[in-house]
Formats: C-alpha cells, structure tokens, sequence
C-alpha cells in the first residue's frame, strides 16, 4: 500500500518546493553582495555541515549511521542542486528553471531502465499535463527550449543528475532522514568547491574574507531557516511516495519561480504564464490523487 500519509506528505513537499522558487532571489542577492563564482552558494553548504556535523558525530559515536556513507547519494543531490543553484548566476532565471525541471521525464526514464518500473497511465496523463504547461509557458520564444549558454548546460544537467539523486534516495536504506541530509550538505560542498574551480572563468575568483563576513548574518539566517528545513522535506519525501511523484510536485517550485521573476525582474507574466501553471497544477493533483497504490514507503 501507498504511505498512510500520502496526501500530506506530498502537500508539505509541494510547499517547500514552492519554497525554492525564490532561491534565485538569495541568489542574486549574494552575488550583488560580492559573493560571486557561487561562493554563496558554497557558504549555505558549509553552514549546514557545520550545523549537522555535531549530530553526524554523536549518531557515528552511537554506532548509527553519520551520512558520510553515502557518497553517491550525495554527490547526486547535492551535485545537482549545485548544478540548479549556480545555473541562475549564468542564465535567466525562467531558463534556468525550465531546463533544470526536466526532472519528471528524467526520473521516468530512470525508473524505467533502472526500477524497472511499468508507469500506469496516471503518470502518462500528469506528465503530459505539467509538460504541456510547461511548453505554453515558454513557447512564445521557442518551440523547444534547448540549451542557449553554460548556464543553460549546467541547468539541464543538474536536473538530470538530481533526478538520479532521486531515483537513489527511492531505493537506499538508511535508519532515517538525517544521513540523507549530511550527505547532501557535505558531498554537496565537495560538488561545489570542484565545480567552482572548474569553472572559474564563467564564475570569477574567490571573494574576499571582508566580503563573507559582510554577510555572515544573511548566510546564517538564509541556510538555518529556509535552506536547510526545506532541504529536508525535499529530501525524505522520495523515501516515502516515490521519486517519480516527487519530481512532478516539484513542478510547483516553477511556479513560484517564474511568478516571483516576473514581479521582481519585470519579465511578462500573461496568459500564457497563467494556462501553463493551472495545467501544471493539474497535472501535480493527478499525480498525487491518482497515483497507483503500490507505491510504498521504505
């Protein structure tokens, strides 16, 4: 049987993916602040393991697991959203969006080839419902939205590496959230200090030391408070209804990304905007009502 709590797991995902449409606000933010290369991004990564480090030792001193035992897991959330969060430093924040929230033809694929899955027809009909809004939404600029930058790869790329993260988080074991959590801080943190060097060139230099502790106070309350609480609702949910619902709930982060970019960096927001969020909407309520009962938690 599918979780007893189904309903209200899916909605608590919902808002907190909702939640991260406003990432590229903080984003913006700190690199106007001189956090820029995505150090900022970097920062939120070490403020959350130094957050959960005292618990990652004390669980490993009780015999539990820390979270450093996933590594793949990690390297695959974590790298993704790293991919997700720097890819609005280098593109438009609508195309940053729409390459990266490919994630539910990326987890169908996956649970194909991978969890040999058969996908009911409830699937088919949600994606066709939130792809085709999607499509409304940006099709007054092109027919298909393909990659125009680095930050449009990197964005693309970061979806199809956190729905394989997803895909993991659906199938490995752990005795609760917490290692999936540290795990995705600290092997995120390792992703992004690499990616950082690598792409030095489109991101720039490290900023200086007086620049970081100009915004201490906004890293702090930006990782404790928004980062990290959604982190972990956005994580534990694939654990319980699945990842291939999950990445269609976390169609609702569009929403509010391409509502909030268009208030706050005056990009249009008509009819288009309006049809293709209620058919992503809908297609969120088929997944979610619909879903097949054989989705269990593990």
């Amino acid at each position: 049987m599918r979780h007893p709590h189904h309903l209200k797991i899916s909605v608590a995902l919902t808002l907190s993916a909702g939640a991260w449409g406003i990432y590229w606000l903080p984003q913006r933010i700190l690199e106007e602040g001189g956090l820029t290369g995505g150090w900022g991004t970097i920062a939120q990564m070490i403020i959350g393991v130094l957050v959960l480090l005292p618990f990652s030792i004390w669980r490993k001193i009780k015999g539990k697991s820390s979270g450093l035992e996933l590594p793949l897991t990690g390297l695959l959330v974590g790298g993704g959203f790293i991919c997700y969060a720097l890819s609005f430093l280098l593109t438009d924040v609508v195309r940053a969006l729409i390459l990266f929230y490919m994630t539910p033809v990326w987890t169908t694929i996956f649970e194909i080839l991978f969890l040999k899955k058969k996908l009911g027809w409830q699937r088919a009909v949600s994606l066709a419902f939130a792809l085709g809004g999607l499509w409304i939404v940006f099709s007054e600029q092109t027919i298909i939205p393909l990659p125009e930058n680095a930050g449009d790869w990197i964005a693309l790329a970061g979806g199809a590496i956190f729905a394989a993260g997803m895909i993991r988080l659906e199938v490995v074991k752990t005795d609760g959230v917490f290692p999936i959590i540290f795990s995705f801080f600290f092997y995120g943190a390792l992703f992004n200090i690499a990616a950082g060097y690598f792409l030095a060139d489109y991101l720039g230099k490290m900023p200086s030391i007086e620049t970081f502790l100009s915004m201490t106070s906004f890293l702090l309350i930006l990782s404790i408070f928004y980062f990290i609480p959604t982190c972990i609702v956005i994580l534990w949910a694939p654990t319980q209804i699945g990842a291939g619902i999950c990445s269609i709930l976390f169609l609702s982060e569009i929403l509010v990304g391409v509502s909030s970019s268009s208030i706050l960096t005056d990009e249009p927001f008509g009819w288009r905007q309006i049809l293709g969020s209620s058919l992503i909407i809908i297609g969120g309520i088929v997944a979610v009502v619909l879903s097949p009962k054989e989705n269990v938690s593990k």
